[in-house]
């Protein structure tokens, strides 16, 4: 500054200093004070009493928008504002954590003593910093809403206490109006009146709207909030982590770190800056200090973000599918129950439809605690062993083999396990709980011989024909065997269940049909009987109309190990509200099906099927001993394949095929479709023997209860064994209710003689030479009606052809004399023998052999029709039929033997004196003389014992093949025993047993 300015500012200064200590500035000033102090006086007074119009006007207002409000009491706003949705959670058995049931919006509850300081703060400081002064409403807030509204402002703001925003989540809208702001300020006032702060807080905590979690769900409340973006519990919310949560409410959506797919966003900065906002808040307000404040600022909260989290449904999708679906179905009846309806009338659609929608929407925001059976480790080790399974088999038509099994408490009905399926996102039906499929001959227990036990028309040793059969069932239905033979004439019910005969179980079926035994399937929880199942003779195999699920399936087979009593399978043990009340509990209701003595002779049956029967091989698979009885079943074109056991504690089974069925049938990994599915059954019951061994193999044996007897009894009648039955060999033993134990003698035998012609046995004639007849025993047709002989092809079929003993035969099994003499045979000679085969003439029975026109030998025509020569001549053979008629010579055949030595004439002169001691025994033997051109004359020994030799060897070529099948079946179960357990691939043994381990409807 120079001289002339600083000299020009002094002037000025002095100006205005005499100006204001001028008497006469004084003067004036006071004047001046006086009127704008008036003045002021008038306004406050306008606007005193402006403002008390415009407060009885606005009262006037606010009174008229709430007219139509209730006075709510107390409890009228606590149920109304603590109504918001929780989502469910389930647990496995022995309340083991499993997660929450999906739905719209995740929330679960916690109480503000469980919430971390940090958090409650950072709401308090960000969301309404006078929340411990206001009554619910801020005068400041109040006058804004009525600015705006009068106004027209464009930016309408909404409720600015917690209390506000708790009115406007649980009570009203979010309608921005003064009618619904006027009504949101009344019940602030009132809520403030009748709830504690913290109340109030907790509330507001718990229906926060907060984004998303790591599973991609939204999410609501900060328990939920805590869990599903850090991995930690409300209490355990660090600084920064309490301040993240606390600006999620603003912009939910917009700050939540994750999408919907539950992958972390590639841009977090909106959420940070939000936290770091929150942040500034509270230490504005006094919640944190500096330094805190600082180091929370500076903290990367995307450290603490968790990675993507599977919900348990895509985890566990099966289970808590099933879960879900029985509890809609629990809840559905409860409710109905509680507006007085009973189950039953749940049968009207519409009603059922009702109240399932209104279960299914309780369940998803009513946050129950669903307990269940499942035990957890056993599930996984199940679902584990199933994806690693390597013989399923051959995928056909795009489609893989399915599995399903189930595993259950025989006591109580838990599930404890099971396997819906291969793969979820293939293929979502639950082939446990929900496929229906023809259960084969897993069905003859339960249908035929359970059943048949129960009514005394069965035993164990009841015998029934196994031979080609027909049943008039509107068309006629002729059931055969698996593989088409299996043929054994007669067979008991123990021994036709072990070997899973269908024709004897078709047969003693038909005994029962009209009892109506489909109804103990009823009882056993089959909810799935059409009418006509009743009735049909195929359901003996299995042939439902609709099929069983393999729930159903093996749960009927506890009913044996329950004494007879059938638990229903269950899964849901108890749920509890969220007040902790228990809304439902199971509670087993037994049934009773059959007496202990039916139940256990049919489990007795069993264990012989696991033991030595169709499923033999797979005791050889398990990792431990114990008393199981099951049984293998196969349906119609080998669509499905099944193995159910049960033991005293639990009942497991298995089922494999195609969703759209199609044959299982040929040899994957060298293994047929049966024993695939029994090894799958071998690798998971012991992947549950490992972690629950006590449950899966118990120490106890199933008992056998009073009642029961062991009785001899025939083995071709079932009845007391006759002298001819003794005589025969066909006596055996077994297992009877005391009741309906045998007390009838056998009455099947009589004494006669019969012809034998290739394999078949006929009843001898009169007229019958007796060089071709046997003696033995005959079985009386009247005597078989029992064993189903009105339904059988060719009644001469059905003898014993298992037995050893031989000699046995129907009466009604007789050859036709066709009225003429045979015909001549063609016969041919090398190595010195002569050769022919059967005659083309069914009436034929035998063939006498003769050597330079002398008879030297009767051949039967079920022996091998051989003859050899002895020294050098001229023979021929002829054809004998059932009344002695004997054909013209064969053509002539020359023995090609050289003249023999004095010494060789020597010899063969002994062995014609040791030949003629031979003929003349068998001359005494017989009741008839031969026919021959010179009964007297003189034969070679050599030819007689070769004939010997011949009929021995026929005689050991017709033992029955069934009989050769199960003596290789016993040795190859021997040799496999040395075999190491987990072999994965069938062995040469195991294949020739193939044929003898399974059947088909």
């Amino acid at each position: 500054m120079n001289n002339n300015q600083k000299d020009r500012f002094q002037t000025v200064w002095k100006q205005l200093t005499r100006f204001f200590q001028s008497e006469k500035t004084h003067k004036n000033a006071r004047v001046t004070y006086q009127v704008i102090w008036n003045l002021t006086l008038i306004l406050i007074i306008v606007g005193i009493l402006g403002f008390s119009f415009a407060g009885g006007v606005g009262a006037g207002y606010f009174a008229a928008l709430v007219n139509d409000e209730p006075v709510r009491s107390k409890e009228d706003l606590k149920k109304d504002i603590y109504n918001y949705e929780e989502t469910s959670e389930v647990y496995f058995a022995d309340e083991v954590y499993l997660g929450k049931l999906k739905s719209d919006l995740e929330r679960e509850e916690v109480s503000i003593d469980k919430v971390s300081k940090h958090l409650k703060n950072a709401v308090i400081a960000t969301e309404d910093e006078y929340f411990y002064e206001h009554d619910g409403v801020v005068p400041k807030a109040i006058l804004r809403a009525i600015y705006q509204e009068f106004s027209n402002a464009t930016v309408q703001s909404g409720g600015s206490t917690l209390t506000q925003q708790l009115i406007k989540n649980q009570i009203l809208t979010n309608e921005v109006s003064f009618d619904r702001k006027a009504k949101e300020i009344l019940l602030a006032l009132r809520v403030e009146k009748f709830f504690e702060k913290e109340e109030i807080l907790e509330t507001y905590l718990n229906v926060s709207t907060l984004g998303r979690n790591s599973s991609g769900r939204n999410i609501a409340g900060v328990e939920s909030a805590a869990e599903g973006i850090f991995g930690v519990e409300a209490k355990d919310l660090t600084l920064p982590q309490s301040a993240f949560i606390a600006g999620l409410p603003q912009s939910p959506f917009g700050y939540t770190p994750y999408t919907q797919q539950g992958k972390l966003k590639e841009n977090q900065e909106p959420g940070i800056n939000r936290m770091k906002t929150v942040l500034k808040r509270m230490y504005s307000n006094g919640y944190i200090t500096k330094e805190e404040y600082a180091k929370a600022n500076a903290y990367d909260i995307t450290k603490d973000f968790i990675g993507k989290t599977e919900m348990p449904s895509e985890k566990y999708p099966w289970l808590t599918n099933e879960i879900e679906k029985r509890s809609i179905k629990i809840l559905s009846v409860s409710l109905a129950k509680e507006d007085g309806y009973e189950e039953k009338d749940l049968k009207n659609n519409d009603l059922k439809e009702q109240y399932v929608a209104l279960a299914d929407r309780k369940l998803r925001q009513n946050g129950y605690q669903i307990y269940t059976t499942v035990n957890k480790k056993i599930y996984d080790k199940m679902q584990e062993v199933t994806k690693n399974y390597p013989n399923y088999g051959y995928d056909k038509a795009g489609e893989p083999v399915e599995a399903g099994a189930i595993l259950i408490e025989n006591k109580t009905g838990k599930i404890i396990s099971f396997v819906g399926g291969r793969d979820f996102k293939r293929e979502q039906t639950n082939h446990a709980t929900a496929s229906l499929r023809s259960n084969g001959s897993t069905m003859k227990p339960l249908l035929v011989y359970g059943p048949g036990i129960e009514l005394g028309k069965i035993s164990p040793g009841s015998v029934s024909a196994n031979v080609p059969i027909s049943i008039p069932a509107g068309k006629m239905w002729r059931p055969g065997n698996y593989g088409g033979g299996s043929y054994t004439g007669v067979t008991t019910a123990r021994e036709a269940l072990k070997n899973s005969y269908n024709i004897p179980a078709a047969l003693f079926y038909m005994k029962i049909i009209n009892n109506r035994p489909a109804s103990y399937l009823e009882k056993m929880g089959f909810s799935t009987l059409t009418e006509g199942d009743y009735s049909n003779p195929a359901m003996s195999l299995g042939a439902m109309t609709n099929g069983v699920t393999v729930e159903e399936n093996v749960n009927a087979f506890g009913t044996f190990a329950n004494s007879g009593d059938f638990i229903d399978a269950y899964m849901i043990d108890k749920i509890v509200s969220k007040d902790g009340e228990v809304i439902y509990e199971h509670k087993a209701k037994p049934v009773n099906v059959f007496s202990p003595q039916a139940a256990y002779l049919t489990l007795d049956m069993m264990r012989d099927v696991v033991n030595s029967g169709t499923a033999a091989s797979v005791r050889n698979r398990l990792a431990f001993s114990s008393d199981w009885a099951g049984k293998t079943g196969t349906s119609q074109n080998y669509q499905d394949a099944w193995f159910v056991a049960t033991n005293p504690n639990v009942s497991f089974g298995t089922w494999l095929g195609y969703d759209t069925p199609k044959s299982l049938q040929g040899t994957y990994n060298g293994l047929e479709y049966n024993k695939r599915n029994m090894y799958y059954w071998a690798d998971l019951i012991n992947a549950a023997y490992k972690v629950e061994p006590k449950l899966v193999d118990p120490d106890k044996r199933f008992e056998m209860p009073g009642g029961i007897v062991s009785r001899s009894f025939c083995g071709v009648s079932g009845l007391l064994p006759s002298s001819s039955c003794q005589k025969a060999g066909l006596v055996k033993s077994d297992l009877f209710i005391a009741k309906y134990a045998p007390s009838r003698a056998d009455d099947s035998f009589i004494d006669g003689q019969y012809v034998s012609v290739g394999s078949k046995r006929y009843a001898a004639l009169p007229q019958t030479p007796g060089e071709f007849t046997s003696g033995g025993f005959m079985l009386n047709p009247e005597s078989f009606g029992d064993i189903g002989l009105k339904y059988v092809d060719d009644p001469g079929s059905v003898i014993p052809g298992s037995e050893k003993s031989g000699g046995v035969v129907g009466t009604k099994a007789k050859l036709n004399d066709n009225g003429k003499a045979p015909d001549p045979l063609s016969i041919t000679i090398s190595n010195e023998k002569i050769t022919w085969g059967l005659h083309h003439e069914g009436d034929v029975v035998g063939y006498r052999v003769y050597k330079d026109g002398k008879k030297v030998a009767s051949i039967n025509a079920g022996e091998n029709l051989v003859y050899k020569v002895g020294s050098g001549g001229s023979y021929y053979v002829t054809a004998v039929d059932i009344v002695g008629k004997e054909s013209a010579p064969s053509k002539h055949v020359e023995s090609g033997a050289k003249k023999t030595s004095s010494k060789e004439d020597s010899t063969k002169n002994k062995d014609d004196r040791g030949k003629d001691k031979i003929v003349n025994e068998v001359k005494k033997t017989d009741s008839k003389e031969e026919n021959g051109p010179d009964k007297n004359t003189d034969t070679d020994k050599q030819p007689e014992k070769d004939i010997q030799q011949e009929k021995e060897t026929e005689t050991d070529k017709e033992k029955d093949p069934v009989q050769d099948k199960d003596q290789n079946k016993e040795n190859t179960d021997k040799e496999i025993q040395g075999n190491d357990k987990d072999q994965g691939t069938v062995n040469d043994q195991e294949q020739e047993t193939d044929k003898a381990e399974e059947e088909e409807e």
